[in-house]
């Protein structure tokens, strides 16, 4: 009777335990999304968007955000510039029902401070060649306790250990 007992809690704990492995795989299918009607990933960033146009930010789309976000960060870098990475566009603790940030918006939430020394949106710009701009967007399970203006590493610092999703859109853009 006790080997019945042993075998059916063991057989109970395994089902149970497969379950929750089951759910968590299912949670890591749905990825969040970063999308934009300017670009394909990897696509070239129309003019408008840049330097040369009228350096507006791009209309972004975010779905898939994990429910138990708290916030979002979004981060807008070249690693391509000469001069080592440069920061675009830095915006942290956005709201995570925020499901659009029309064109030539700051979404909602706080601003970081980019590569020219201030906040907001700084399109692209390369001295020459073509250069990979990454729009790289977070789900945090906290709002994170920086004041606007922060920069890039301290937002990253603070995010360490908080990321539940992450995803990204790569644009290219190559002066004429």
């Amino acid at each position: 009777m006790k080997i019945k007992h042993f075998a059916f809690v063991i057989l109970i704990t395994l089902s149970i335990s497969c379950a929750q492995q089951q759910i968590q795989q299912t949670n890591w299918l749905i990825e969040m999304k970063l999308t934009s009607a300017a670009f394909a990933n990897n696509g070239a960033i129309p003019s408008e968007y840049t330097c040369d146009g009228n350096d507006l930010s791009p209309p972004l789309s975010i779905s898939d955000v994990p429910s138990n976000a708290k916030s979002l960060a979004l981060i807008s870098d070249d690693p391509d510039a000469p001069v080592g990475t440069w920061d675009h566009w830095v915006v942290f603790n956005i709201p995570p029902t925020t499901k659009e940030i029309p064109k030539g918006t700051e979404p909602k939430g706080t601003a970081g401070k980019n590569s020219w020394g201030r906040t907001g949106y700084g399109g692209p710009c390369p001295p020459s060649g073509t250069h990979r701009y990454f729009f790289k967007l977070y789900a945090l399970d906290t709002i994170l306790n920086l004041q606007e203006g922060s920069a890039k590493k301290d937002i990253e610092s603070a995010m360490q250990g908080h990321i539940i999703a992450q995803t990204q859109l790569v644009g290219l853009y190559k002066r004429k």
